[in-house]
């Protein structure tokens, strides 16, 4: 009886969503926000628009003096509070951190995150941060990261790309960075590589399946929650793809790490140190100095924290470095710039591998990689729901029934943030009059996220970025393949939703 119920108010809800989305379609071409229609609020807007959210997002806040307030009384008080203001931003991740802790409201959205650090909150969150920084901060890790990264480049990227310059082939540089990151990062963290990065691009089913969780978790977002909990009960639409997605990468990873804990319990059991450093030991030694056994279930926990390191790290690091490269494209005078670097500062190891110390002299690409990520974030929204009721700096009140948005997308195009020019892609605002970096407050440029949420990844995101990027432009020149349209994909990570393609031409020193 109960689901006959759930089933007339759904079909009545379509009905209502259906008519108001036709009647939005007349004038959406005349829009620059979403519209908020009685009873189903943004709805229909968001679901005609989903393509170009971000946008339209932007156009309101701009609209709206930064930050917008869409009230849904029909939906059980459910209000969403978008803002891209850096002082609601700074105020709700630093100043009154405790009273915006992620919250059952976000975990439940993110259930495929479990309780890893990009979900977990309180003492869990605490130790989740604690083991993820003893490791990631260690001198072991970043030897075994540059590594992986270079063998990547050297026996993965480097031939694909030979072959694509070759053949004078169009392709798609989204891809191949999408299989890059996923094997180094599984590599990484589960010591697996699956070898995607081929000459034959093989399939691999957690591919699909991250990318297919990506765009269902987005979707979550910007919809009632008994709406879809009750799309995941019927298993429709995204939440069926959602659910197999899930089922899909935790079948891998479970395979992973128990092959893992099996070759710990035999190190473990005869004591035997070879020195070499190893991510998972490494991971497993670090909660035991925390006890974790106390708080929950160490198998769930390894689980959680794979997941949290190889989804995040595998899209944000995919999305950066796509769209630093498209800028780069689209600005040859800054690709010239950043190839002075690379020989002013990298030629003395021509044919060699450079490390972090080397890169970390290159002020320009560091400027040209902080001035993308303004203006593409990898994560564009924060998610956050107050415990308290509240009152931000810009004079919105909040409670427990509103989802607060912190859209970094939005805050990148501000011009009360950034300047008349917020728009122009300018490395040059990065570097200071004495040629060093300009250092922008977490809140203003938030990236990384601000406050003691800060990512605890961003060294290692940096150390990737810059080797991959560097290998890539001291070889060869990047050309996007004109009339190719290049747009923000509706995901929680900002992926190209049509892929980015491009040609490539050897430069002169490599041509035979």
């Amino acid at each position: 009886m109960a689901f006959l119920e759930y089933s007339f108010i759904l079909s009545l809800l379509l009905i209502l969503v259906s008519f108001l989305t036709l009647k939005y379609r007349r004038h959406r071409n005349n829009t620059t926000s979403i519209t908020n229609w009685p009873i189903v609020g943004t709805i229909p807007g968001v679901l005609v628009n989903i393509h170009r959210v971000h946008d339209l997002i932007t156009g309101g806040l701009k609209r709206d003096g930064g930050t917008s307030m869409v009230k849904v009384p029909w939906f059980g008080h459910w209000n969403i509070l978008i803002t891209a203001d850096p002082a609601n931003i700074n105020h709700i991740l630093s100043k009154n951190f405790a009273n915006y802790p992620k919250g059952d409201k976000f975990s439940k959205i993110f259930d495929f995150l479990g309780d890893g650090i990009l979900n977990a909150d309180g003492k869990l969150w605490e130790i989740n941060r604690k083991v993820s920084l003893s490791v990631l901060k260690s001198a072991g890790f970043q030897s075994v990261l540059e590594t992986i990264t270079w063998n990547k480049v050297e026996k993965g990227l480097l031939p694909v790309l030979e072959s694509v310059c070759e053949h004078g082939k169009e392709v798609d540089l989204q891809e191949i960075l999408q299989r890059f990151y996923f094997d180094t990062i599984c590599k990484l963290f589960m010591d697996k590589d699956f070898e995607t990065l081929s000459l034959d691009f093989p399939s691999h089913p957690c591919l699909k399946a991250m990318t297919e969780v990506d765009e269902a978790l987005f979707i979550r977002h910007f919809m009632p929650p008994c709406l879809w909990k009750l799309l995941k009960l019927l298993r429709l639409g995204k939440e069926k793809k959602l659910s197999d997605g899930r089922r899909i990468c935790d079948e891998y990873i479970y395979e992973c790490l128990a092959e893992k804990q099996n070759e710990y319990n035999k190190i473990n059991s005869s004591q035997a140190q070879d020195g070499k450093f190893m991510v998972y030991t490494a991971f497993m030694r670090a909660l035991e100095v925390h006890d974790i056994d106390t708080c929950c279930d160490r198998t769930k926990f390894i689980r959680d924290t794979a997941v949290n390191m190889v989804g995040a790290g595998k899209e944000t690091t995919t999305s950066t470095l796509c769209w630093f490269l498209y800028m780069v494209a689209k600005n040859p005078s800054v690709q010239e710039k950043i190839l002075e670097e690379i020989h002013t500062h990298l030629e003395v190891k021509v044919g060699e591998k450079w490390d972090a110390e080397e890169l970390g002299k290159m002020v320009y690409l560091h400027a040209a990689l902080c001035e993308s990520l303004r203006l593409f974030p990898a994560v564009p929204f924060n998610h956050k729901c107050p415990l308290q009721p509240d009152i931000l700096p810009s004079g919105h009140k909040v409670d427990q029934n509103t989802e607060i948005i912190l859209s970094f997308y939005s805050m990148g195009r501000m011009k009360s943030v950034w300047g008349e020019d917020c728009k122009e892609f300018k490395p040059e605002r990065w570097i200071t009059k004495s040629g060093e970096i300009k250092h922008e407050p977490t809140f203003k440029f938030a990236s990384f996220n601000s406050g003691p949420r800060a990512c605890v990844g961003k060294n290692m995101a940096l150390c990737q970025l810059k080797i991959v990027s560097t290998a890539i432009i001291y070889r060869y020149r990047i050309m996007l393949v004109e009339g190719h349209p290049v747009l923000p994909a509706a995901s929680m990570v900002l992926q190209m939703k049509h892929g980015l393609k491009v040609r490539l031409t050897k430069r002169r020193e490599f041509m035979n």
